[in-house]
């Protein structure tokens, strides 16, 4: 069956009407395609294309005429040397991240793909890497969940770009409080000294890709990139599938 489209697609047609397959996005019908988005979700995807910041990739309303640089990014440089996000998080992106990271809807995961790999090549068409890493999840929080998204989102990415993905290169030393309802200040001060890289052999003078869901002020994925230059990354960018 794996070498006939007919029957490949004869047998995705009798899964669905076995096991029906609910939109991500929205709860409803996901149709006739083989995604996990229904079409009307899969047209509102919010996608990030307009003005942003140079540096961390936060959204700008407007033109703004020259090389833009946000406030935060002027006010301290990042540890990282470029974080870009393909999606805005809201809407459908915003209820599918959720379903894959709350409630356990793992196959979400490969609906980012194309839009992660093409962010990269939009934005990052010049960059070479020489391993992609997750953002780590402490580990008696990944028992429980018994996964790390990010992972999953860095193994498909991985995968795409024939790289290979070390997800125990760094470690989330310790355990931190929701993010949700902290300002920027304090996002910073809830993950510094969070994450640690036990060997320094696996990332020194390695050019890295950090893959995560969604980079919100981006205070943990700086803390990771400052933790990995540290210990002698020759450089961190950021790939993440939403911006909040």
């Amino acid at each position: 069956m794996q070498g006939n489209p007919q029957r490949r697609g004869f047998a995705r047609v009798l899964l669905d009407l076995l096991y029906p397959r609910s939109c991500a996005g929205c709860g409803g019908d996901a149709g006739d395609g083989t995604g996990h988005l229904c079409w009307t979700c899969r047209s509102r995807l919010p996608v990030l294309d307009g003005a942003m910041c140079a540096k961390c990739g936060d959204p700008v309303d407007g033109v703004p005429g020259c090389v833009y640089r946000c406030t935060w990014c002027q006010r301290e440089e990042p540890a990282f040397d470029l974080a870009r996000s393909a999606l805005r998080f809201r809407g459908p992106v915003k209820a599918a991240i959720h379903e894959m990271k709350y409630r356990g809807a793992l196959q979400v995961a490969s609906e980012w793909l194309p839009w992660m790999l093409a962010c990269l090549r939009v934005h990052c068409p010049d960059a070479s890497f020489d391993s992609v890493l997750p953002v780590p999840m402490h580990a008696r929080r990944e028992r429980e969940r018994s996964y790390n998204q990010a992972r999953l989102l860095a193994a498909g990415v991985a995968r795409a770009l024939s790289l290979p993905m070390d997800p125990a290169a760094i470690v989330r030393a310790r355990e931190t409080g929701t993010q949700t309802h902290l300002t920027v200040a304090e996002r910073r001060l809830n993950v510094f000294d969070a994450f640690r890289v036990q060997d320094s052999g696996r990332v020194r003078a390695r050019r890295v890709l950090l893959i995560d869901d969604v980079m919100t002020t981006g205070a943990t994925v700086n803390e990771c990139a400052r933790v990995l230059k540290d210990a002698g990354a020759a450089s961190v960018h950021v790939l993440t599938v939403a911006r909040g």
